[in-house]
Protein backbone atom coordinates (compact mmCIF):
# COMPACT_ATOMS: atom_id res chain seq x y z
CA UNK A 1 0.00 0.00 0.00
CA UNK A 2 2.59 2.08 0.87
CA UNK A 3 4.66 1.83 -2.11
CA UNK A 4 1.34 2.16 -4.34
CA UNK A 5 1.50 5.78 -2.37
CA UNK A 6 4.46 6.89 -3.14
CA UNK A 7 4.39 5.69 -6.85
CA UNK A 8 0.98 7.94 -7.02
CA UNK A 9 3.10 10.53 -5.58
CA UNK A 10 6.06 10.43 -8.07
CA UNK A 11 3.65 10.04 -10.94
CA UNK A 12 1.80 13.75 -9.91
CA UNK A 13 5.64 15.00 -9.22
CA UNK A 14 6.31 14.49 -12.81
CA UNK A 15 2.68 15.61 -14.52
CA UNK A 16 3.60 18.76 -12.50
CA UNK A 17 6.96 18.90 -13.70
CA UNK A 18 5.62 18.56 -17.05
CA UNK A 19 3.07 20.94 -17.54
CA UNK A 20 5.78 23.14 -15.86
CA UNK A 21 8.22 22.17 -18.77
CA UNK A 22 5.35 23.06 -21.17
CA UNK A 23 4.75 26.23 -19.83
CA UNK A 24 8.31 27.53 -19.82
CA UNK A 25 8.56 26.54 -23.05
CA UNK A 26 5.29 27.81 -24.31
CA UNK A 27 6.25 30.91 -22.18
CA UNK A 28 9.52 31.40 -23.71
CA UNK A 29 8.74 31.12 -27.16
CA UNK A 30 5.52 34.12 -26.22
CA UNK A 31 8.80 35.85 -24.98
CA UNK A 32 10.77 35.46 -28.10
CA UNK A 33 8.38 36.31 -31.00
CA UNK A 34 7.51 39.71 -28.61
CA UNK A 35 11.42 40.64 -28.67
CA UNK A 36 11.37 39.63 -32.19
CA UNK A 37 8.06 41.44 -34.09
CA UNK A 38 9.74 44.79 -35.36
CA UNK A 39 5.94 45.96 -36.07
CA UNK A 40 5.98 46.72 -31.81
CA UNK A 41 8.97 49.52 -32.42
CA UNK A 42 7.69 50.57 -35.82
CA UNK A 43 4.74 51.61 -34.03
CA UNK A 44 6.44 52.97 -31.03
CA UNK A 45 8.47 55.01 -33.19
CA UNK A 46 5.34 56.44 -34.66
CA UNK A 47 4.26 57.21 -31.24
CA UNK A 48 6.59 58.87 -30.60
CA UNK A 49 6.70 61.32 -34.18
CA UNK A 50 3.61 61.96 -32.75
CA UNK A 51 4.24 62.93 -29.18
CA UNK A 52 6.70 65.20 -29.87
CA UNK A 53 4.88 67.58 -31.83
CA UNK A 54 2.92 69.03 -29.05
CA UNK A 55 0.59 68.72 -25.65
CA UNK A 56 -2.99 69.08 -27.06
CA UNK A 57 -5.00 66.19 -26.81
CA UNK A 58 -5.44 65.26 -30.49
CA UNK A 59 -5.52 66.86 -34.33
CA UNK A 60 -9.33 67.11 -33.20
CA UNK A 61 -8.80 69.23 -30.15
CA UNK A 62 -7.44 72.32 -29.72
CA UNK A 63 -7.03 72.02 -25.76
CA UNK A 64 -4.60 70.17 -23.80
CA UNK A 65 -7.09 68.19 -21.42
CA UNK A 66 -5.53 66.71 -18.29
CA UNK A 67 -7.21 63.38 -18.48
CA UNK A 68 -5.54 63.16 -22.17
CA UNK A 69 -2.10 64.66 -20.72
CA UNK A 70 -1.89 62.04 -18.19
CA UNK A 71 -1.75 59.48 -20.11
CA UNK A 72 0.96 60.59 -23.02
CA UNK A 73 2.78 62.50 -20.18
CA UNK A 74 5.72 59.79 -19.58
CA UNK A 75 6.41 59.64 -23.50
CA UNK A 76 6.35 63.44 -23.56
CA UNK A 77 9.04 63.24 -20.75
CA UNK A 78 11.69 60.86 -22.34
CA UNK A 79 11.19 63.84 -26.03
CA UNK A 80 10.77 66.97 -24.87
CA UNK A 81 12.02 69.71 -23.03
CA UNK A 82 11.65 69.51 -19.30
CA UNK A 83 10.11 73.19 -18.62
CA UNK A 84 7.87 72.86 -21.22
CA UNK A 85 6.24 69.72 -19.73
CA UNK A 86 6.28 71.87 -16.43
CA UNK A 87 4.40 74.98 -18.64
CA UNK A 88 1.81 72.87 -19.44
CA UNK A 89 0.93 71.42 -15.99
CA UNK A 90 1.34 74.59 -14.30
CA UNK A 91 -1.65 76.34 -16.35
CA UNK A 92 -3.70 73.71 -14.75
CA UNK A 93 -2.57 75.28 -11.05
CA UNK A 94 -3.00 78.59 -12.22
CA UNK A 95 -6.85 78.20 -13.29
CA UNK A 96 -7.86 75.62 -9.98
CA UNK A 97 -10.83 77.00 -8.60
CA UNK A 98 -10.73 78.67 -5.18
CA UNK A 99 -12.55 74.94 -4.08
CA UNK A 100 -10.09 72.90 -5.07
CA UNK A 101 -11.41 72.02 -8.39
CA UNK A 102 -9.25 71.05 -11.81
CA UNK A 103 -10.26 72.27 -14.86
CA UNK A 104 -10.13 69.86 -17.71
CA UNK A 105 -8.20 71.58 -20.12
CA UNK A 106 -7.49 75.02 -21.31
CA UNK A 107 -6.76 76.89 -25.27
CA UNK A 108 -5.66 80.03 -25.90
CA UNK A 109 -8.11 82.94 -25.43
CA UNK A 110 -8.37 83.40 -29.06
CA UNK A 111 -9.27 79.87 -30.04
CA UNK A 112 -11.64 79.71 -27.45
CA UNK A 113 -14.71 79.37 -29.71
CA UNK A 114 -16.24 75.72 -29.32
CA UNK A 115 -19.15 76.51 -27.01
CA UNK A 116 -18.34 75.94 -23.64
CA UNK A 117 -18.85 78.40 -20.64
CA UNK A 118 -15.00 79.35 -20.45
CA UNK A 119 -13.33 79.70 -17.26
CA UNK A 120 -10.48 82.26 -17.09
CA UNK A 121 -7.82 83.29 -14.41
CA UNK A 122 -5.93 86.31 -14.03
CA UNK A 123 -2.92 83.77 -12.95
CA UNK A 124 -2.80 82.81 -16.82
CA UNK A 125 -4.45 85.58 -18.35
CA UNK A 126 -4.04 83.92 -22.13
CA UNK A 127 -5.92 81.28 -21.58
CA UNK A 128 -9.39 79.85 -21.41
CA UNK A 129 -10.44 76.95 -19.30
CA UNK A 130 -13.23 74.68 -19.32
CA UNK A 131 -14.94 71.48 -16.91
CA UNK A 132 -16.96 68.82 -17.88
CA UNK A 133 -18.44 68.76 -14.58
CA UNK A 134 -20.45 65.63 -15.45
CA UNK A 135 -17.08 63.72 -14.49
CA UNK A 136 -15.03 63.17 -11.79
CA UNK A 137 -11.30 62.58 -12.98
CA UNK A 138 -9.86 66.08 -13.19
CA UNK A 139 -8.41 66.29 -10.19
CA UNK A 140 -6.98 63.03 -10.24
CA UNK A 141 -5.90 62.94 -13.22
CA UNK A 142 -3.47 65.66 -12.99
CA UNK A 143 -1.84 64.36 -9.18
CA UNK A 144 -1.23 61.26 -11.53
CA UNK A 145 0.61 63.51 -14.15
CA UNK A 146 2.62 65.35 -11.53
CA UNK A 147 3.63 61.95 -9.97
CA UNK A 148 4.94 60.86 -13.44
CA UNK A 149 6.81 63.91 -14.61
CA UNK A 150 8.18 64.52 -11.11
CA UNK A 151 9.08 60.53 -11.03
CA UNK A 152 10.31 60.70 -14.55
CA UNK A 153 12.25 64.14 -14.46
CA UNK A 154 13.39 63.70 -10.35
CA UNK A 155 11.98 67.82 -10.73
CA UNK A 156 10.98 67.75 -6.71
CA UNK A 157 11.42 71.28 -6.24
CA UNK A 158 8.41 71.33 -8.63
CA UNK A 159 6.59 70.53 -5.67
CA UNK A 160 7.17 73.59 -3.79
CA UNK A 161 6.85 75.85 -6.69
CA UNK A 162 4.81 78.69 -5.57
CA UNK A 163 1.85 78.93 -7.79
CA UNK A 164 -0.21 82.52 -6.48
CA UNK A 165 0.38 82.27 -2.81
CA UNK A 166 -0.31 78.20 -2.26
CA UNK A 167 2.60 75.47 -3.10
CA UNK A 168 2.00 72.95 -6.09
CA UNK A 169 2.13 70.36 -2.81
CA UNK A 170 -0.59 72.31 -1.32
CA UNK A 171 -2.58 72.68 -4.43
CA UNK A 172 -2.29 69.00 -5.11
CA UNK A 173 -4.03 68.61 -1.48
CA UNK A 174 -6.89 71.08 -2.40
CA UNK A 175 -7.53 68.98 -5.61
CA UNK A 176 -8.34 65.61 -3.32
CA UNK A 177 -10.18 68.40 -0.48
CA UNK A 178 -12.50 69.32 -3.31
CA UNK A 179 -13.65 65.66 -3.96
CA UNK A 180 -13.80 65.49 -0.45
CA UNK A 181 -15.77 68.04 -0.29
CA UNK A 182 -18.14 68.30 -3.24
CA UNK A 183 -17.85 64.95 -4.91
CA UNK A 184 -18.37 62.57 -2.12
CA UNK A 185 -21.14 60.29 -0.74
CA UNK A 186 -20.67 59.64 3.01
CA UNK A 187 -23.30 56.59 2.51
CA UNK A 188 -21.06 54.59 0.63
CA UNK A 189 -17.47 56.71 1.26
CA UNK A 190 -16.96 56.95 -2.44
CA UNK A 191 -16.76 59.55 -4.75
CA UNK A 192 -19.70 60.47 -7.25
CA UNK A 193 -20.55 62.20 -10.71
CA UNK A 194 -23.04 62.63 -13.22
CA UNK A 195 -24.01 59.49 -14.99
CA UNK A 196 -21.94 58.47 -17.36
CA UNK A 197 -20.99 55.37 -19.63
CA UNK A 198 -18.00 53.96 -17.96
CA UNK A 199 -14.96 56.60 -18.04
CA UNK A 200 -17.13 58.97 -20.44
CA UNK A 201 -17.70 62.47 -19.89
CA UNK A 202 -21.23 62.04 -21.64
CA UNK A 203 -24.59 62.38 -19.74
CA UNK A 204 -27.85 61.48 -21.22
CA UNK A 205 -30.04 64.03 -19.96
CA UNK A 206 -28.96 66.53 -22.56
CA UNK A 207 -27.86 67.21 -25.82
CA UNK A 208 -24.36 67.71 -25.35
CA UNK A 209 -24.41 66.33 -21.92
CA UNK A 210 -20.95 67.40 -21.00
CA UNK A 211 -22.44 70.27 -17.46
CA UNK A 212 -24.08 69.15 -13.70
CA UNK A 213 -27.70 70.47 -13.68
CA UNK A 214 -30.44 69.93 -11.93
CA UNK A 215 -31.18 67.01 -14.83
CA UNK A 216 -28.16 65.30 -14.19
CA UNK A 217 -28.73 61.59 -11.54
CA UNK A 218 -25.75 61.52 -9.61
CA UNK A 219 -23.87 58.39 -9.81
CA UNK A 220 -20.92 56.02 -8.31
CA UNK A 221 -18.77 54.32 -10.63
CA UNK A 222 -15.43 52.09 -10.36
CA UNK A 223 -13.86 54.61 -12.96
CA UNK A 224 -13.80 57.65 -11.02
CA UNK A 225 -13.18 55.60 -7.33
CA UNK A 226 -10.25 53.70 -8.84
CA UNK A 227 -8.68 57.21 -10.24
CA UNK A 228 -9.19 58.37 -7.28
CA UNK A 229 -7.04 55.25 -5.35
CA UNK A 230 -3.94 55.47 -7.94
CA UNK A 231 -3.85 59.44 -7.36
CA UNK A 232 -4.01 59.20 -3.30
CA UNK A 233 -1.37 56.42 -3.89
CA UNK A 234 0.84 59.23 -6.21
CA UNK A 235 0.41 61.56 -3.78
CA UNK A 236 1.44 59.47 -0.40
CA UNK A 237 4.28 58.57 -2.37
CA UNK A 238 5.47 61.80 -3.16
CA UNK A 239 4.71 62.85 -0.10
CA UNK A 240 5.24 60.31 2.85
CA UNK A 241 3.75 60.20 6.00
CA UNK A 242 0.28 61.37 4.80
CA UNK A 243 -1.99 59.99 7.61
CA UNK A 244 -4.78 60.98 6.45
CA UNK A 245 -4.76 60.28 2.76
CA UNK A 246 -3.83 56.70 3.62
CA UNK A 247 -6.86 56.36 5.43
CA UNK A 248 -8.96 57.78 2.38
CA UNK A 249 -7.28 55.68 0.26
CA UNK A 250 -7.78 52.69 2.54
CA UNK A 251 -11.30 53.57 2.97
CA UNK A 252 -11.79 53.92 -0.71
CA UNK A 253 -10.57 50.59 -1.27
CA UNK A 254 -12.60 48.95 0.98
CA UNK A 255 -16.06 50.60 -0.28
CA UNK A 256 -15.12 49.87 -3.93
CA UNK A 257 -14.92 46.01 -3.19
CA UNK A 258 -17.66 46.18 -0.51
CA UNK A 259 -20.25 47.75 -3.13
CA UNK A 260 -19.10 48.16 -6.27
CA UNK A 261 -17.64 44.44 -6.75
CA UNK A 262 -20.42 41.89 -8.16
CA UNK A 263 -18.70 38.60 -6.69
CA UNK A 264 -20.73 36.74 -8.05
CA UNK A 265 -20.96 38.24 -11.46
CA UNK A 266 -16.85 38.35 -11.10
CA UNK A 267 -17.21 41.91 -12.73
CA UNK A 268 -17.68 45.72 -11.39
CA UNK A 269 -21.62 47.00 -11.31
CA UNK A 270 -22.33 49.91 -13.50
CA UNK A 271 -23.47 52.70 -11.31
CA UNK A 272 -24.94 53.04 -7.43
CA UNK A 273 -27.37 56.14 -7.96
CA UNK A 274 -27.74 58.62 -5.39
CA UNK A 275 -31.31 60.54 -6.91
CA UNK A 276 -32.59 57.53 -9.35
CA UNK A 277 -31.78 55.69 -12.53
CA UNK A 278 -32.20 58.55 -15.51
CA UNK A 279 -32.70 54.98 -17.09
CA UNK A 280 -36.24 52.79 -17.53
CA UNK A 281 -37.10 50.74 -14.55
CA UNK A 282 -37.40 47.77 -16.89
CA UNK A 283 -34.08 48.20 -18.16
CA UNK A 284 -31.33 46.03 -16.18
CA UNK A 285 -27.93 48.37 -16.19
CA UNK A 286 -26.28 45.65 -14.51
CA UNK A 287 -26.02 43.36 -17.58
CA UNK A 288 -23.48 45.91 -19.30
CA UNK A 289 -19.60 45.48 -18.66
CA UNK A 290 -17.44 48.46 -18.16
CA UNK A 291 -14.43 47.60 -19.57
CA UNK A 292 -12.22 51.22 -19.17
CA UNK A 293 -13.06 51.16 -15.15
CA UNK A 294 -12.11 47.78 -14.90
CA UNK A 295 -8.61 47.83 -16.31
CA UNK A 296 -8.59 50.96 -14.16
CA UNK A 297 -9.26 49.35 -11.23
CA UNK A 298 -6.69 46.35 -12.01
CA UNK A 299 -4.06 49.45 -12.57
CA UNK A 300 -5.26 50.41 -8.51
CA UNK A 301 -4.67 47.13 -7.11
CA UNK A 302 -8.01 46.22 -6.96
CA UNK A 303 -7.99 42.91 -8.23
CA UNK A 304 -6.46 39.70 -7.58
CA UNK A 305 -4.45 37.80 -10.54
CA UNK A 306 -7.67 35.26 -10.71
CA UNK A 307 -9.84 37.74 -11.01
CA UNK A 308 -8.07 39.59 -13.55
CA UNK A 309 -7.93 36.64 -15.52
CA UNK A 310 -11.78 36.42 -15.50
CA UNK A 311 -12.20 39.64 -16.23
CA UNK A 312 -9.62 39.70 -19.04
CA UNK A 313 -11.86 36.40 -20.61
CA UNK A 314 -14.91 38.49 -19.96
CA UNK A 315 -13.93 41.47 -21.97
CA UNK A 316 -12.46 38.82 -24.56
CA UNK A 317 -16.27 36.82 -24.67
CA UNK A 318 -17.94 40.80 -25.01
CA UNK A 319 -15.09 41.34 -28.01
CA UNK A 320 -16.12 38.02 -29.60
CA UNK A 321 -20.12 38.75 -29.19
CA UNK A 322 -20.16 42.67 -30.03
CA UNK A 323 -17.61 41.83 -33.65
CA UNK A 324 -15.45 44.57 -32.23
CA UNK A 325 -11.37 44.09 -33.80
CA UNK A 326 -9.73 44.58 -30.14
CA UNK A 327 -9.98 44.83 -26.50
CA UNK A 328 -10.50 48.25 -26.23
CA UNK A 329 -14.47 47.93 -26.81
CA UNK A 330 -15.68 50.20 -24.19
CA UNK A 331 -18.78 48.29 -22.70
CA UNK A 332 -20.46 45.54 -23.70
CA UNK A 333 -23.39 45.86 -24.57
CA UNK A 334 -23.99 49.57 -25.47
CA UNK A 335 -26.85 51.61 -23.96
CA UNK A 336 -29.86 51.17 -26.23
CA UNK A 337 -31.27 53.45 -29.22
CA UNK A 338 -32.29 56.81 -27.73
CA UNK A 339 -30.82 56.47 -24.35
CA UNK A 340 -29.03 59.29 -24.36
CA UNK A 341 -30.13 62.84 -26.06
CA UNK A 342 -26.36 63.14 -27.74
CA UNK A 343 -26.64 61.86 -31.29
CA UNK A 344 -23.55 60.68 -31.10
CA UNK A 345 -24.13 58.16 -27.92
CA UNK A 346 -25.93 55.91 -30.01
CA UNK A 347 -25.20 51.58 -29.78
CA UNK A 348 -21.45 50.96 -30.58
CA UNK A 349 -20.76 55.06 -31.09
CA UNK A 350 -18.45 56.90 -29.51
CA UNK A 351 -18.08 55.95 -25.94
CA UNK A 352 -21.30 54.09 -25.90
CA UNK A 353 -19.56 50.99 -27.29
CA UNK A 354 -16.75 52.02 -29.53
CA UNK A 355 -13.10 50.51 -29.94
CA UNK A 356 -10.72 52.57 -27.87
CA UNK A 357 -6.87 52.00 -28.23
CA UNK A 358 -6.73 54.61 -25.59
CA UNK A 359 -8.15 52.36 -23.10
CA UNK A 360 -7.72 48.98 -24.82
CA UNK A 361 -3.78 49.50 -24.86
CA UNK A 362 -4.04 49.97 -20.67
CA UNK A 363 -5.16 46.63 -20.77
CA UNK A 364 -2.46 45.07 -22.17
CA UNK A 365 -0.14 47.07 -19.67
CA UNK A 366 -1.81 45.39 -17.03
CA UNK A 367 -2.02 41.72 -18.08
CA UNK A 368 1.63 42.21 -19.37
CA UNK A 369 2.93 43.46 -15.55
CA UNK A 370 0.62 40.84 -14.04
CA UNK A 371 2.36 38.13 -16.39
CA UNK A 372 -0.13 37.37 -18.92
CA UNK A 373 2.14 37.44 -21.88
CA UNK A 374 0.84 35.39 -24.05
CA UNK A 375 -3.21 37.33 -23.75
CA UNK A 376 -1.06 40.70 -23.76
CA UNK A 377 0.80 39.79 -27.26
CA UNK A 378 -2.77 38.19 -29.18
CA UNK A 379 -4.45 40.97 -27.61
CA UNK A 380 -2.28 43.93 -28.81
CA UNK A 381 -2.00 42.39 -32.14
CA UNK A 382 -5.04 44.29 -33.54
CA UNK A 383 -4.36 47.53 -32.57
CA UNK A 384 -0.76 47.41 -33.73
CA UNK A 385 -2.07 46.80 -36.95
CA UNK A 386 -4.80 49.08 -37.51
CA UNK A 387 -2.28 52.07 -36.92
CA UNK A 388 0.08 50.60 -39.44
CA UNK A 389 -2.89 50.29 -41.47
CA UNK A 390 -4.38 53.62 -41.42
CA UNK A 391 -0.83 55.17 -40.50
CA UNK A 392 -1.85 57.11 -37.15
CA UNK A 393 -3.19 56.77 -33.79
CA UNK A 394 -7.08 57.37 -34.19
CA UNK A 395 -9.27 58.32 -31.68
CA UNK A 396 -11.28 55.43 -31.74
CA UNK A 397 -12.73 52.60 -34.17
CA UNK A 398 -16.33 51.57 -35.13
CA UNK A 399 -17.23 48.11 -34.27
CA UNK A 400 -16.33 46.76 -38.35
CA UNK A 401 -12.79 48.51 -37.65
CA UNK A 402 -13.10 52.27 -39.50
CA UNK A 403 -11.46 54.84 -37.58
CA UNK A 404 -13.43 57.94 -36.18
CA UNK A 405 -12.51 60.74 -34.42
CA UNK A 406 -9.68 62.86 -33.73
CA UNK A 407 -7.09 61.54 -36.37
CA UNK A 408 -3.94 62.15 -34.67
CA UNK A 409 -4.99 61.52 -31.05
CA UNK A 410 -2.41 61.41 -28.62
CA UNK A 411 -3.46 59.81 -25.84
CA UNK A 412 -3.72 56.39 -28.19
CA UNK A 413 -0.13 56.94 -28.95
CA UNK A 414 1.17 57.58 -25.36
CA UNK A 415 -0.94 54.47 -24.13
CA UNK A 416 -0.15 51.71 -26.83
CA UNK A 417 3.58 52.83 -26.59
CA UNK A 418 3.79 52.40 -22.93
CA UNK A 419 1.81 48.71 -23.60
CA UNK A 420 4.48 47.92 -26.06
CA UNK A 421 7.85 48.99 -23.72
CA UNK A 422 5.68 46.81 -20.63
CA UNK A 423 5.41 44.02 -23.05
CA UNK A 424 8.87 43.83 -24.31
CA UNK A 425 10.54 44.49 -20.97
CA UNK A 426 8.17 41.85 -19.92
CA UNK A 427 9.69 39.40 -22.36
CA UNK A 428 13.04 40.12 -21.51
CA UNK A 429 12.79 39.26 -18.21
Amino acid sequence: MMRLKILIVICLLLAFAWQDSLFSQSHTGIKSEILKDSSLNRVKSMAAGLIETGFNAGSGYGEVWIRDFNTFIELSCKLMPRDSIKDRLRVFFQMQGDDGNIVDGYIPKKKADVGYNYIYSKNAPDFAGHKNTVETDQETSLIQAVYKYVTATKDYNFLNENIDGKSVQSRLSDALEFLMNKRYSPEYGLIYGATTVDWGDVQPETKWGVVLDSTSHLAIDIYDNAMLVIALNNYIELFPGSKRWEDVRDKIRANIRKYLWDEKGQKFIPHIYLNGSPFPASFDENKINYHGGTTVAIKAGLLNKKEIQEVNEQMLRDVKLSGAMSIGLTIYPPYPEGYFKNKGMFPYGYQNGGDWTWFGARTITQLAKYGFLKEAYHEIRPMIDRVIKNNGFYEWYTVDGKPAGSGSFRGSAGVLYTAITTLQESASQ
